[in-house]
């Protein structure tokens, strides 16, 4: 699994989850969105941390800076 997220990418990601789960815990969104809403933010956390999304080895995109 080759890294394929840049920091930046990586940062947008982690402050996204923490405000939809803002918005979950404060009731916000409630019900299906915000089942939806929290699987998306736990995923964009787990990519984020990992530094891999499989989606961009799909389509052949990578946001991490050339060496």
């Amino acid at each position: 699994m080759k890294k394929n997220m840049g920091s930046a990418d990586s940062i947008i990601r982690v402050i996204v989850a923490a405000v939809v789960a803002f918005l979950i815990f404060k009731g916000i969104i409630t019900g299906t969105v915000a089942i939806i809403a929290g699987i998306v933010a736990a995923v964009f956390l787990l990519t984020s941390v990992v530094g891999f999304c499989p989606l961009y080895t799909i389509i052949g995109l990578s946001t991490k800076g050339k060496k």
